[in-house]
Order: C-alpha cells, then sequence, then structure tokens
C-alpha cells in the first residue's frame, strides 16, 4: 500500500507517523511545499517575542528524523499542484529545481492547511505587511524587526523613537504577537473589527481581556474596519473607519514600522476544489465521519476541513492543532482497517494573555442563539485555592447551561492561576453530555495549594442548580440596568459593606459617564435583617454585592420574608470590568470579593 500525504504539520505527521506504527511494509510519502514539516505553530509568536530562543526548537522532526526513525520519505519545498482522481495520481512542483513529476497512490491524505485572510485593500502588498503562519513567516518578521532596531541603534533613534506594530486581528495569532511584541519593547496598536477580542468569548468576558491589554500598553481600536495601507520612505500607516460608518466621517489613521496580518484564516482548498472534491462551510473540504471526501480514496484533516461543533451540532470550521492531530491518527486507523470515528470538536482553546490566561470550551452566547438554544448562563469569581493558603487568584469564570435541563453547553474562564485546570474539567462535562447537577457531584481533587473544598467547577453547578431550581432568580448587569434606569418599580440593592460601598458605586463614577438616574439603597448584609423596613415591598429589587455569594445570601432572606429580589450575576467586581474599564485586584481575595 502506499499513502501519499499532502502536508506535513499537526495532522499530516501524525497520520505519517501512526501509519507506520501500523503498517510496516507502506510507502509512506509526506509531501511539504515549505521548507519545515512537524513544526509547532503555536511556538512561533514565541520566538518573534524572544521566549523561544533556539529555532530548531520550533520543528518537532526533520526530514532527516523521519526517515532514521519511520522510514518516511518527506519532500520538503515541494508542492502538490494537482490531483488526477482517475488515474490516482498527483502532480508535484518541486519549487528548489523547478521540476514536475507525478507520483501515484493507492490513498491520498489532504492536510493542506490554512491560509492567512489577504483583503483586496489598497496597500496589501506593502513589504512592511506581515502574516504569521510558517516557519518562514516567522522567521520574517523576526529579522525585520532586527533589521529596523538595528538601524535604529546606529542612527541613536532607539531610545527616542521604538519600534512601533499595528496588529490587525484580535484572534489567538493576533493577541499572541501583541504581548510578544511587548516583550520586545515594541510599541503595539491592535485594530480589531468586531467590537470585542476573540470571537470565542462573550463580549462581557472578553472586557477583562481588553482591560489587561489595555494595562499591557497595547493601543486597543474595536469595532475598527481597515481600508487600506500606504507606505513612506521608513514607515507604513493603516487606515481604518469605525465599524458600520458609511460616511467615513470617524476615518483614522495609525502609523508604525511594521504591520502583522491576523485577520483569520480560510481552508487551503484549491487542490480540493480543482479535483471535484466536495465542499463545505467557508470553503472547507467536506468529509464523513472516517474523515473521508466525497472520494473513497481521498482523506482530509485538519484546518482544511469542515468538521461538526460537538454542542450545537452545526457545520463549523475549527482550525485548531488538537482536532488536527487527533483526525491524523483516526485516518490513518481507518486505512489500516480499524474503524475509528471523529464525532466532531468542540473547539476548547486556551491562551496567555501576559499574567492572565484565556480559556474556552463549547460554544458562546452567539452561537448558542444562533443554534436556537434556550439557554442562560453563570458568572461567578471563585480563588485558584483556597484563600487561606498564600497565593490565590481570583478567576472569572461564566458556564453557559441549557434551561430547562442544566447541560453544559460552554464555558470561558479568565484569571491567573487553576484556568487550565477548570476548562478542561468542563470540556469533558461537555463532551460526556453531563449536566449542571452532575458538575456539583463531580469528586476532584483537593489540597489548600490547588484548590478548595469546593471546587470553582462544583461551585458553577450549585450556581446553575439553584436558578433551575427556583432557589434564586438571577439577572444579567446589562439587562438590569436598562430596566433600572426606566422602570420606577425597580430598584438596585447593594449589599456590600460600607467600606466597599464609598470606594465606588453605581452612580458614583461620574467620570466614566454613569447614568445617575438609578435608584441605589445601601443595606450591608449582615444588616439586612435588622432593616427590612427601609426595602420597599412594592418593588422589584436587583441586588448585588462584590461577586454575586452575599446577593445571593441576601436574596434568600428577602424572597423568605416576602420580598421580589433578583440576584445580579457577576456583582460589582463584574460591573467594574464592564463598564468602568477597569479590573479589581484578585490575588488572596475570597469568593465573596472580600480580602482573604
Amino acid at each position: 500500500m502506499k499513502v501519499v500525504i499532502v502536508g506535513g504539520v499537526a495532522g499530516g505527521a501524525t497520520a505519517a507517523a501512526r501509519l507506520r506504527r501500523l503498517d510496516e511494509q507502506a510507502e509512506i510519502i509526506i509531501i511539504e511545499r515549505t521548507h519545515y514539516v512537524s513544526y509547532a505553530n503555536c511556538g512561533l509568536p514565541y520566538y518573534i517575542g524572544g521566549t523561544i530562543t533556539d529555532r530548531n526548537k520550533l520543528t518537532l522532526q526533520t526530514p532527516e528524523s523521519f526517515r532514521e526513525r519511520f522510514n518516511i520519505d518527506v519532500r520538503v519545498d515541494q508542492e502538490v499542484t494537482s490531483i488526477n482522481r482517475t488515474k490516482k495520481q498527483i502532480e508535484i512542483h518541486n519549487l528548489a529545481t523547478d521540476e514536475i513529476y507525478t507520483e501515484a497512490y493507492d490513498k491520498l491524505i489532504l492536510s493542506p492547511g490554512a491560509h492567512p485572510v489577504m483583503p483586496n485593500l489598497p496597500g496589501i502588498n506593502s513589504p512592511r505587511i506581515f502574516t504569521l503562519r510558517t516557519v518562514e513567516d516567522t522567521f520574517a518578521i523576526a529579522e525585520y524587526l532586527e533589521k529596523v532596531q538595528a538601524e535604529r541603534a546606529n542612527q541613536a533613534l532607539a531610545q527616542s523613537k521604538p519600534l512601533r506594530a499595528t496588529v490587525v486581528g484580535g484572534g489567538f495569532i493576533g493577541l499572541e504577537m501583541a504581548e510578544n511584541l511587548v516583550d520586545r519593547a515594541v510599541h503595539v496598536a491592535v485594530l480589531q473589527r468586531p467590537n470585542h477580542l476573540m470571537h470565542s468569548l462573550d463580549p462581557d468576558i472578553a472586557s477583562l481581556l481588553h482591560n489587561r491589554m489595555r494595562e499591557a500598553g497595547i493601543t486597543l481600536k474595536l469595532g475598527a474596519d481597515v481600508t487600506g495601507f500606504s507606505e513612506t520612505a521608513n514607515e507604513i500607516t493603516t487606515s481604518f473607519k469605525n465599524k458600520g460608518d458609511e460616511t467615513g466621517a470617524t476615518h483614522q489613521t495609525i502609523t508604525s514600522d511594521i504591520v502583522i496580518l491576523a485577520i483569520g484564516v480560510v481552508p487551503e482548498n484549491k487542490l480540493a476544489k480543482d479535483a471535484g472534491l466536495e465542499l463545505g462551510i467557508k470553503g472547507s473540504i467536506k468529509v464523513n465521519e472516517h474523515l473521508l471526501t466525497n472520494d473513497p480514496d481521498i482523506y482530509a484533516i485538519g484546518d482544511a476541513i469542515e468538521t461538526t461543533q460537538v454542542v450545537s451540532g452545526q457545520p463549523a470550521h475549527i482550525a485548531l492543532a488538537g482536532p488536527a492531530n487527533k483526525q491524523g491518527r483516526i485516518v490513518a486507523d481507518h486505512i489500516c482497517g480499524i474503524s475509528r470515528t471523529f464525532t466532531g470538536s468542540m473547539g476548547s482553546s486556551i491562551m496567555k494573555a501576559f499574567d492572565l490566561t484565556v480559556a474556552t470550551t463549547g460554544i458562546s452566547s452567539k452561537a448558542a442563539e444562533n443554534a436556537g438554544l434556550n439557554f442562560d448562563s453563570v458568572i461567578i469569581t471563585p480563588a485558584s485555592h483556597a484563600t487561606y493558603y498564600p497565593g490565590a487568584h481570583t478567576m472569572t469564570m461564566k458556564v453557559l447551561f441549557e434551561r430547562p435541563t442544566g447541560r453544559i453547553l460552554g464555558a470561558q474562564i479568565i484569571g491567573r492561576d487553576g484556568v487550565d485546570k477548570r476548562i478542561d474539567v468542563l470540556a469533558v462535562a461537555i463532551k460526556a453530555g453531563m449536566t449542571a447537577f452532575d458538575l456539583t457531584e463531580i469528586d476532584l481533587a483537593y489540597a489548600p495549594p490547588y484548590a478548595s473544598a469546593k471546587d470553582p467547577v462544583n461551585m458553577a453547578g450549585y450556581v446553575i442548580e439553584n436558578i433551575l431550581e427556583g432557589t434564586v432568580e438571577q439577572i444579567h448587569w446589562d439587562k438590569a440596568l436598562a430596566i433600572a434606569a426606566t422602570d420606577t418599580n425597580a430598584v438596585i440593592l447593594d449589599t456590600r459593606t460600607q467600606a466597599e460601598f464609598d470606594r465606588g458605586h453605581i452612580g458614583s463614577n461620574k467620570d466614566y459617564g454613569e447614568d445617575t438616574l438609578h435608584p441605589i439603597i445601601h443595606i450591608p448584609v449582615d444588616e439586612l435583617r435588622e432593616r427590612l423596613e427601609e426595602l420597599p415591598r412594592n418593588k422589584k429589587l436587583f441586588v448585588h454585592c462584590a461577586t454575586g455569594i452575599r446577593s445571593y445570601i441576601a436574596c434568600r432572606i428577602l424572597k423568605q420574608h416576602g420580598f421580589n429580589c433578583v440576584n445580579i450575576a457577576g456583582g460589582y467586581t463584574f460591573y467594574q470590568a464592564l463598564h468602568l474599564d477597569r479590573n479589581t485586584e484578585t490575588e488572596n481575595i475570597g469568593d465573596c470579593g472580600l480580602k482573604a
């Protein structure tokens, strides 16, 4: 059996190695159009930032190591240009020698990946505009930065005129590049066409990320629609306007030394399209559960294919390394007679943002709406471990659930420590079809340096359970504020301590343009029972504390004394991030929002 693999990065390299482990006699060929094979895409920004200093560390295998260990023929700097399905042949262009030749196959695996989106804008071909997808891209960006820095040093301009970079796009690559450029003392501006960073985040959780990026000195331009680029002798200017403004009245520009274009990727589908293979969403290659195309001898894997979003059941294009590696193994198994299937992906992801970790799994609120699901979400701010043990840090968790079943649909977490552990537990819960009631019963490892006796995952289950069983009614900030501003029968009740209230409360932050018309009553929760007569019984009370825990206790007291009340999710801590553009202190803060 002869298997030819087009593309030798994540999925292609995994498929090749697995094939060899299953079949010592198979002839296996990898055709890779770049100069590198089996390289770590996700590590590329960290070479530019200087965290990874040895460029050899970026490649996991070489053509020589593949040959020596696996007896696999890896051909780099060669590009497959066409597929002849009738003859079961591919045409290959050797980019080093310019030779054109053909290669027959018994089974063909397409793992060509995806390529960066390059919009048709004025000035898009400037040599100062870079994308980051390959090892070659990485070296080109690093060498350009070093060149400009050296020129500045020679002209004694390094201190007076630091390097400036404009990053277009606020997804994984864009934000990782922004952080790593800051690590190189580059002044960075990020332009993002949507109104929040990272499409996998909801806007409310994204606000915490926005605040941290600004704290790091990054200029954020959200809702920025780039319209073109122009060059001078030493600089490049990026033009943009506010999204949706057709008049161009708010046209703006940012001038920098380099532009990193990171506005997304599109599947590499030319080979498949020209060969008449069926395409799906965003032009991705359509495959069945065995990752077979509509040709019984051609498989497709990785960033080029259409897959299924596990939670919503809808077609999706999910360009992540984890699914690609899994798919490579499944295809190798299927070729060798082991009937494996790929059921889809949840899109679980994680990203470092300076001292924060941002992680998601499952679907966002927008995706849940598009899927027509009846859902809600909870927001909690638990500590990463027991607060009496030093070094605990608060994280913010948003967990989406289905009504009325309590099925977990998605999760978004941002914090300093413990984020990776909780997102992985929730990913398993979603994959297993677990509900909030199941979360309350998960037996997770506990010791003070690592967790709390009631883990944040358990706590998310408890909060959802209370909502589903009617123990407490919940509302989110935007809706609560909108109602309180217009409905005379709505009153906001702040149950924090006097000291917390004095430091800031709704209506007190005039510099932020707060609506001061919200009716506010302040009664600390520990005084509530003795001061019930101060509360109106003919109005609805929108209750909050710092995080939602004390206000939940207040709601239980109020409800049992005949008041109509609702708990505001996330508390004042979340309000500050959403409406005042500032994150609060996280070190050694208890789940209730008070210093431990």
